[in-house]
C-alpha cells in the first residue's frame, strides 16, 4: 500500500553517535548518516496547507538525533530496527518507512566510501478471529483483545460483537464464543502467529486435536492482501468461507473487504454460505 502513497525524505542527516562492535566506537563515537523515507498521506495537508496534517520533518530530526544518541549498540541493523520501531510508534500519520543508516567510519582497515543498512518497516492490516468454549468465555475472549491492545506492535481498529454458535467440526463440545476484530500491527505474518500463539498459551490453550474445545483460540484471515501458504501458515485462512462464525462477525466490521483469492466481499461470501448454519441466533452477545 505504501508504494502509491506519498512520501517526506530526510537526507544523509549526520549525527555523532556512540554504536559499534568494537569498545572504542562505543567509547569515542563516531559520524552516522541517516535517510529516512516516510510514508504517508500529504492530500489534506496540500490543500489546507497546514502543518498539523502532515509530518513535521524537523522534529523528526531532532527525534532521530535523540534517540540515537541516548542509545547505543552494537549493530547498525539494531540502530536502525529500533529507530524504525521508535518512529512507528510515536508518529500518528506515518505509515511505513525505509531507514538507511551509514557508517562512513567503518574501521575495516581498507579504503572505503561507507557502510549502510536499508530496512523497510510499515504498519499492516489483519482480521483476526476469535473464539472460546471452556470456562469464562468472555473473559477468555476479552483477554485476546487486551492483549494485542496493550502491545506497541498493534493498534486494535475494530471489534466485532460475540456470537454464541454451535460447535463446527467436532459437535461434541459446549457452545462457543466467536468474534473478530481488526488490528494494525508492525508484525510480519511470521511473527504475528508466534504471538498470537503466546496468547493462546497464556490462558492454558491445549491443542488436543483438530476443532477441539479451547480456551481461546485466534486465528489470522486476513493480513493486508497477502496469499501465503507455508507449512506453518496460510492466509487468507482456508476455510473461512464456509464459516459463518466467522463472516458474521467480520460483516459487522468490514462487509465490503474483499478476499485476495476468492476475489468476493466478505458480504457476499455470507450471503452465498450454504448448509445449516452454527450461529445459535442473529442477535449478538455484546463484549
Amino acid at each position: 500500500m505504501e508504494n502509491t502513497m506519498d512520501k517526506i525524505t530526510i537526507k544523509k542527516l549526520e549525527i555523532y553517535a556512540n554504536h559499534g562492535v568494537l569498545k572504542e566506537e562505543r567509547e569515542l563515537g563516531q559520524k552516522f548518516l541517516v535517510t529516512a523515507q516516510m510514508y504517508l498521506d500529504t492530500r489534506k495537508a496540500g490543500s489546507n496547507d497546514t502543518l498539523e496534517d502532515t509530518i513535521d520533518y524537523g522534529k523528526i530530526c531532532f527525534r532521530i538525533q535523540r534517540f540515537l544518541t541516548e542509545h547505543t549498540y552494537k549493530l547498525i541493523e539494531t540502530a536502525a530496527e529500533e529507530l524504525a520501531k521508535e518512529l512507528l510508534y510515536t508518529v500518528p500519520r506515518l505509515r511505513a518507512l525505509d531507514i538507511e543508516i551509514e557508517k562512513p567510519w567503518a574501521p575495516i582497515g581498507l579504503p572505503l566510501e561507507t557502510v549502510s543498512i536499508t530496512i523497510h518497516r510499515g504498519w499492516h492490516q489483519s482480521f483476526i478471529a476469535l473464539g472460546s468454549n471452556m470456562g469464562d468465555r468472555h473473559a477468555y475472549m476479552k483477554h485476546g483483545v487486551r492483549a494485542l491492545n496493550q502491545s506497541k506492535d498493534f493498534r486494535v481498529k475494530s471489534v466485532s460483537s460475540f456470537l454464541e454458535t454451535r460447535p463446527y467440526g467436532m459437535k461434541k463440545q459446549d457452545n462457543f464464543l466467536n468474534g473478530c476484530m481488526l488490528v494494525e500491527t508492525l508484525l510480519t505474518p511470521e511473527e504475528l502467529l508466534e504471538f498470537l500463539q503466546g496468547v493462546e498459551h497464556s490462558v492454558n490453550r491445549v491443542r488436543e486435536g483438530k476443532w477441539g474445545p479451547r480456551t481461546l483460540d485466534l486465528d489470522i484471515i486476513f493480513y493486508d492482501n497477502l496469499i501465503m501458504d507455508t507449512a506453518n501458515l496460510k492466509i487468507p485462512h482456508m476455510d473461512m468461507h464456509n464459516r459463518d462464525f466467522v463472516l458474521f462477525p467480520l460483516c459487522q466490521i468490514a462487509p465490503n473487504y474483499s478476499h485476495p483469492v476468492l476475489h468476493k466481499t466478505v458480504s457476499m461470501l455470507a450471503e452465498e454460505l450454504q448448509g445449516e448454519g452454527t450461529i445459535i441466533k442473529k442477535e449478538t452477545v455484546q463484549e
